[in-house]
């Protein structure tokens, strides 16, 4: 809902502009929106295009194979970003003094030195066990 100040005389543009209401909120929509399991099935894709590679001998296989696992780890990280930057809050960081370091590790898991710079398949199901780590802490979060 829009709010429309009248004008009246001394009516600035600064005033017009001004905000009638303040609103604030804790996250970007209404909670619930947030799942690790989003992270988790772009980490589980990231294996499974691992694994196919390195059962395809095609060059042209390969390449694109290796372009959708980068996109596809870029998605982890985006994922796992918006649950530590967004969802969780210091209370929980409080209570799970682990969670700064658990998305670090996982991030950097599914980084240039993880699953994105990486065919090793031992390194992806490390990125899906810190994933299942995280998914764990969230759902105690959202008993709470």
């Amino acid at each position: 809902m829009i709010r429309v100040r009248p004008l009246t005389k001394g009516t600035t543009t600064v005033s017009l502009l001004r905000p009638n209401t303040v609103v604030s909120a804790h996250c970007d929509l209404p909670c619930g929106v947030y799942d690790p399991a989003q992270a988790r099935i772009e980490a589980e894709s990231v294996k499974a295009i691992i694994e196919k590679y390195a059962a395809n001998e095609d060059p042209a296989f390969r390449a694109r194979a290796i372009g959708i696992k980068e996109e596809r780890s870029d998605l982890v990280k985006h994922h796992l970003w918006v649950l530590w930057t967004d969802y969780f809050k210091p209370p929980h960081f409080e209570k799970y003094p682990q969670l700064h370091e658990l998305f670090n590790e996982a991030t950097k898991l599914a980084g240039a030195g993880g699953t994105k710079g990486s065919l090793d398949v031992k390194v992806a199901d490390q990125l899906l066990e810190k994933i299942a780590e995280i998914d764990k802490i969230f759902w105690e979060t959202k008993k709470a």
